[in-house]
């Protein structure tokens, strides 16, 4: 257990901020519209796939302050792993976007790579606002709260992970999967905004 302390968190932790980083590097004006591009046709997906799995969903998002959608790339070796990500947060009442970036810290035993997709439903204009600019952080405690926070509104499946924001976590395919946000820190993409 010791050599697991000293050698592997370190190093998975070393890897986590090393994606972040590599994906700050400068980009041309034309990489800057293909990434956006690409983050809005992942987010017009996602919630498609969303609606047509739970069509109520589709009804929150109307009538919230606006919503924010992240496609994560995860990778787990033993007892640790690691996710980056990118995504699109955007304003109803303005239709104001700000592109976002994610890392998330995944402890506990596993092997594999996994990717999955992120709904954020804000119904408040203060809960978007603060995430739009200055991002989000979720440690252990914002987990423990969320899993005993579930809400089941008819046949939808969302999380409230902080008081008026609702959360979907969907597999590749759209399925609605098991929540996981544990050392989770959202903030806004300065290359693309």
């Amino acid at each position: 257990m010791h050599v697991f302390r000293t050698f592997i968190v370190p190093l998975m932790i070393a890897l986590g901020l090393g994606l972040q980083s590599c994906s700050t590097a400068p980009m041309s004006p034309y990489q800057i519209d293909e990434q956006r591009s690409s983050i809005r046709e992942m987010a017009n997906d996602t919630l498609g796939q969303l609606y047509q799995q739970y069509p109520g969903a589709r009804r929150q998002i109307e009538r919230a302050a606006g919503y924010a959608v992240f496609s994560n790339f995860g990778l787990k070796v033993l007892f640790m792993g690691s996710a980056t990500g990118e995504g699109i947060a955007v304003s109803r009442a303005t239709r104001r976007e700000t592109f976002m970036r994610m890392v998330e810290l995944q402890p506990g035993y596993g092997f594999g790579v996994q990717r999955f997709r992120l709904v954020f439903v804000f119904e408040t204009q203060q809960s978007l606002d603060q995430f739009m600019n200055s991002g989000w952080e979720f440690g252990a405690n914002a987990m423990a709260s969320a899993k005993t926070s579930t809400q089941q509104m008819g046949n939808q499946l969302g999380v409230s992970v902080s008081p008026g924001v609702l959360m979907y976590q969907l597999s590749d395919q759209g399925a609605i999967v098991g929540v996981s946000i544990t050392g989770a820190k959202y903030y806004p993409d300065q290359n693309l905004n």
